[in-house]
């Protein structure tokens, strides 16, 4: 019987120690924040990027007005008055020639939409890593268990805010 009371005890005390083991560790876990779009739009190369990217989607906006005039220009000659002149197998093979360039316009359109897209992503994501490997390294040089995104926050305490930090790390 003494030696249970005695056991229980020693177990009782083993897992008070480990309960409080526990709660100190989880006292001690540093949490940060920081804005991801505050850090990249700091960094120079996000900068370049954005206009590199600016001018891409110029350069698409550009081919596409080109295709649209060209359509004005082949649906005025189609619909104007020098439209009697033309023989009824003419008149259908511009208006088949019309129906392929509105076709080409919309899959021009869509796959700007994609290239734009594709290109936003090359330039952007070797950007991002770079951030990202700033985040961890600043978090686990100061001991940050968890960094969240301080957009997505509505209560954090300035003194969490690891944005400096991983400026600094940066050289920004």
């Amino acid at each position: 019987m003494q030696k249970t009371v005695l056991s229980l005890i020693l177990i009782g005390g083993l897992l008070v120690a480990g309960f409080r083991t526990v709660a100190q560790n989880s006292t001690s876990s540093k949490m940060g924040c920081i804005s991801f779009n505050e850090l990249l739009t700091a960094m120079p190369e996000f900068k370049k990027a954005d206009t590199l990217l600016e001018a891409y989607r110029v350069t698409l906006e550009e081919q596409f007005e080109a295709m649209k005039s060209e359509y004005n220009d082949q649906l005025s000659k189609l619909t104007g008055p020098d439209t009697a002149r033309f023989t009824e197998p003419q008149r259908a093979l511009k208006k088949q020639n019309l129906s392929e360039l509105i076709a080409k316009i919309q899959g021009f359109d869509q796959q700007a939409g994609v290239l734009l897209n594709q290109k936003r992503s090359s330039l952007l994501e070797p950007i991002q890593r770079r951030a990202e490997d700033a985040i961890q390294a600043v978090s686990k040089d100061n001991g940050y268990a968890f960094v969240f995104e301080k957009d997505n926050l509505h209560v954090y305490p300035p003194s969490t805010d690891i944005l400096p930090l991983v400026k600094k790390k940066l050289g920004l």
